[in-house]
């Protein structure tokens, strides 16, 4: 079993910042909701951790607060590129040091994270045209998705 003392507390912190990145990404690709979508990540955070005891390594991530680096991005290209970044290197440090089982909680908690983000805020004005998931969202839970090394819940 992995775990956080298995890391470097560099390591570790990568490991940390992918999912709520992910989540960041998300909520930005899209104007508006961010407040339920920022909430939204804190949820995935809460319903991982009723899994308690499955994966020791998904315990000790979902019981960390979620860890996002303090930075200001200049562009939404900026963002993007730094989180797919972030995403793969700590999916590298997985495949390194976690079993296969782990690397894949890991992959579908980042996924299962990105695509919560992109359902918490109904698209349109007011929410009236009743899309659950914008394109650009869409598009970004794919991408985080192909970053994990997974294909994008539909």
């Amino acid at each position: 079993m992995t775990g956080k003392a298995d890391f470097t507390a560099e390591e570790w912190q990568t490991v940390l910042e992918g999912p709520p990145s992910a989540g960041l990404m998300v909520a930005a690709s899209q104007k508006g909701g961010t407040f339920r979508e920022s909430l939204s990540i804190g949820k995935a955070y809460v319903e991982a951790r009723k899994q308690h005891g499955e994966s020791q390594l998904l315990d000790e991530i979902v019981n960390a607060k979620p860890q996002l680096a303090h930075k200001r991005y200049h562009s939404l290209e900026e963002l993007k590129n730094e989180t797919m970044q972030k995403v793969r290197d700590a999916m590298a440090l997985l495949g390194q040091k976690a079993s296969p089982e782990e690397v894949e909680d890991y992959r579908q908690f980042v996924v299962n994270l990105a695509n919560k983000v992109a359902e918490a805020h109904r698209e349109g004005f007011l929410g009236m045209s009743g899309e659950r998931v914008s394109d650009a969202e869409r598009q970004a839970v794919q991408e985080v998705a192909e970053a994990v090394g997974t294909s994008a819940p539909s």
